[in-house]
């Protein structure tokens, strides 16, 4: 019989085993299993922080982008250093601070859409989720550096960073690493002179300057164009604030922000509203009558007809005609379009020909455009300034009127109710100094001297008047010896005139050829006509600065109550036939204005001659080919061709802009021309062949300025710190 095998040890020995073994081994897979689960759920955490950073740092780059020019201009204006409480919105720390409120960087949500949610007690899971109160731990000036920015000026930051701009102004070297400073004593000096395209000493204000890599075409990416840069580098890391919290450490990034200063150069810039493509009348332009090279900006544009551009750039939008080709290309009126630059730049080229300036997000775009106030000196808005926090005021910077060195008013008129003018003002620089010279066109103001006669010396005194053909007078009380047509030294003596006067001191006077007068127009309206021809012998004759310095004057009516005349008024704009108006005319030899020839007139300009059509000899270094002109420019609410008679047809040459408003209801049409007698001009009698400014050197005394600004990262490769 057989009997079962004992079982040796305790029952249920090799169950228990099992079941450890296996519970344990399942223990360490959901250990490991979590560790996974929470390692990927750190990576992901900083992924997720990252990208929060990231954007964070992008929307307050474009705030900065924002608000350093308005605050470059409010440092400008009077006042600015008056108080703290003034003073400190301007700093770089507070642009800084303001940049981060913009951006709604302090928050991970914005209050509105977590209440919108509706989770009552919600607690936000991200560990950077800050108020950054600690800005000095996001934004320093470069390693090595004290304060909020590195200012490019005055030293070379090195490899990677522009070329400095230089000064020895002592308020500008304080405040620019405090407050963006715009101020003309900036200039290119010796450091800059391996970074920019033509020598520093002929050319220290503007020079020939690369276009930055950006989509807003106001030249091509790379091309050269005539600009100022004025820029400052800092360093920024959000992540740095809170690193304590998050454990989270990203790369600092280094920045250049700038300022370019760009004189108008392009064949028609202007931040007007301007209709592009036909004429007010609806006439359309004539492909043989209008050539305009290469980019056009315009603050609002609407382009017409089958209108052909090399290219397009706008601050407030565009709209195109179906026919209108802007670079060579048709976009059927939408090149804003969906996939329209991509297909572009793929079969075109990376340069895309049509651009707003909001399509880059860290450029901004503001042109200087003060309106009717740059033409009248005596408006309201350009009152003094002073305790400015840049040595350079925002009215002399941007106001035509007030730049000019020459400055022709009319101070007095017969009556309130007879405006012909009896009395002008004459302003220009000698040695450097304002000098006034009163001028009676009735009367004199030297008894028994006809009028314009200007005192010279006294007895026995010289008076060198150069090449200039004068008339002199030699006398006292009414009393006077007479000769015409001299030149040279004149010394006033008994022994070259005669005694007119026996017993008394006498003085000499003269009377040149004056370069502005009164004139009617066929119409009867009172005018002052200009003649630009006749300035430098004038100028000569006073033994004024040269016209390389007097080069630009303002003509305006003193309507003030200090130093004008209650019967004078402010001039009208738009431009009435009650108005005064100026004549120009003997201007079509410019080539006596060394440094060429600007006016600015708040008054209708009527153009009686042909203007600056005489060669000049080119500026030494002067490298592009072509015929050269002395650099003009001329600024009026309104401008019509004429003087005795309406002309049959006009000439235009050069470049166009306008002072309009971009937010107007209509726009301008910048190719118009008016007659002397208001008529329009037709298509087939206006020819235009406008072109760029491509040479500091074509550059007028008085110009429309614009900023760009621009905010560029320092690549690491680059970047010497």
């Amino acid at each position: 019989m057989n009997t079962p095998r004992q079982r040796k040890g305790k029952p249920g020995y090799v169950s228990y085993v099992l079941v450890l073994s296996t519970g344990a081994i399942l223990g360490l897979m959901m250990l490991f299993a979590y560790r996974s689960a929470s390692r990927s759920a750190q990576v992901q955490s900083a992924v997720q922080l990252r990208v929060d950073y990231a954007e964070k740092e992008n929307a307050v780059l474009r705030s900065i982008v924002a608000l350093t020019p308005n605050r470059a201009i409010r440092a400008m204006k009077n006042g600015s250093n008056s108080t703290s409480s003034v003073r400190n919105p301007l700093r770089w720390r507070n642009i800084f601070e303001e940049s981060l409120d913009m951006a709604n960087a302090r928050t991970s949500i914005a209050t509105d859409l977590l209440d919108s949610i509706g989770v009552e007690n919600a607690s936000v899971g991200n560990s950077g989720d800050s108020t950054l109160t600690s800005e000095s731990r996001i934004f320093r000036s470069l390693p090595g550096e004290s304060g909020w920015v590195s200012p490019g000026i005055n030293r070379s930051l090195g490899t990677g960073y522009p070329v400095p701009l230089s000064t020895s102004n002592a308020t500008v070297i304080s405040n620019d690493n405090v407050y963006p400073i715009i101020a003309k004593d900036k200039v290119y000096g010796n450091l800059a002179s391996s970074g920019v395209g033509l020598p520093v000493d002929t050319y220290p204000d503007f020079n020939i300057l690369t276009y930055p890599e950006i989509n807003f075409g106001y030249a091509r990416p790379g091309d050269p164009f005539v600009a100022k840069r004025n820029w400052w580098a800092f360093t920024m890391d959000i992540a740095d604030h809170d690193d304590n919290l998050t454990f989270l450490s990203t790369p600092k990034r280094y920045f250049v922000l700038s300022i370019y200063e760009i004189p108008s150069q392009l064949a028609i810039s202007a931040s007007a509203f301007m209709s592009l493509g036909a004429y007010a009348s609806g006439e359309e332009w004539q492909d043989d009558k209008v050539n305009i090279e290469g980019n056009v900006f315009a603050g609002k544009a609407r382009v017409e007809a089958d209108t052909a551009l090399d290219s397009l750039a706008s601050r407030r939008g565009m709209t195109m005609g179906n026919n209108a080709t802007i670079g060579g290309q048709s976009f059927n009126a939408s090149p804003f379009a969906p996939g329209v630059r991509e297909a572009y730049q793929v079969t075109q080229g990376d340069f895309f020909p049509v651009s707003l300036a909001s399509e880059s997000g860290r450029v901004a775009f503001v042109p200087i455009n003060r309106g009717v106030a740059f033409f009248d000196r005596f408006h309201t808005e350009n009152g003094n300034e002073s305790n400015t926090l840049s040595p350079t005021t925002w009215n002399d910077y941007s106001v035509g009127a007030l730049q000019c060195a020459m400055r022709l008013d009319i101070t007095e008129c017969k009556s309130s109710t007879d405006p012909t003018p009896t009395k002008l003002r004459f302003s220009y620089l000698k040695g450097g100094v304002r000098t006034n010279l009163d001028i009676q066109l009735e009367t004199s103001q030297y008894s028994g001297l006809p009028p314009g006669y200007i005192l010279a010396c006294g007895e026995n005194q010289s008076y060198d008047f150069g090449d200039t053909v004068v008339d002199v007078a030699y006398g006292h009380n009414g009393v006077f010896a007479f000769q015409t047509g001299v030149t040279g030294v004149v010394t006033f003596n008994n022994a070259r005139f005669g005694d007119p006067l026996y017993g008394t001191y006498k003085y000499g006077y003269y009377k040149p050829s004056y370069p502005f007068e009164v004139k009617l127009l066929p119409s009867g309206q009172t005018c002052i006509a200009v003649y630009p021809q006749r300035l430098p012998d004038f100028l000569r004759a006073l033994n004024a600065d040269s016209t390389a310095v007097n080069s630009s004057i303002a003509v305006n009516v003193d309507y003030t109550t200090t130093t004008g005349s209650v019967n004078l008024r402010q001039p009208l704009i738009p431009c009435t036939d009650l108005d005064y108006g100026v004549i120009l005319q003997e201007c079509s030899d410019l080539t006596g204005f060394t440094k060429g020839f600007s006016m600015v007139t708040n008054l209708r300009m009527f153009i009686g001659d042909d203007f600056n059509v005489v060669p000049a000899t080119p500026p030494s270094g002067y490298i592009p080919s072509g015929t050269y002109y002395p650099p003009c420019s001329l600024f009026t609410p309104e401008k019509r061709y004429g003087v005795e008679i309406d002309p049959f047809a006009i000439s235009l040459e050069g470049q166009i802009g306008s002072l309009a408003s971009d937010t107007a209801a209509n726009p301008v049409h910048p190719l118009d021309a008016k007659t002397m007698t208001g008529g329009s001009l037709g298509a087939d009698r206006i020819t235009v062949n406008l072109k760029p400014i491509t040479h500091p050197a074509e550059l007028p005394p008085i110009t429309m300025m614009n900023w760009l600004v621009v905010l560029e990262e320092v690549r690491d490769d680059l970047k010497t710190p």
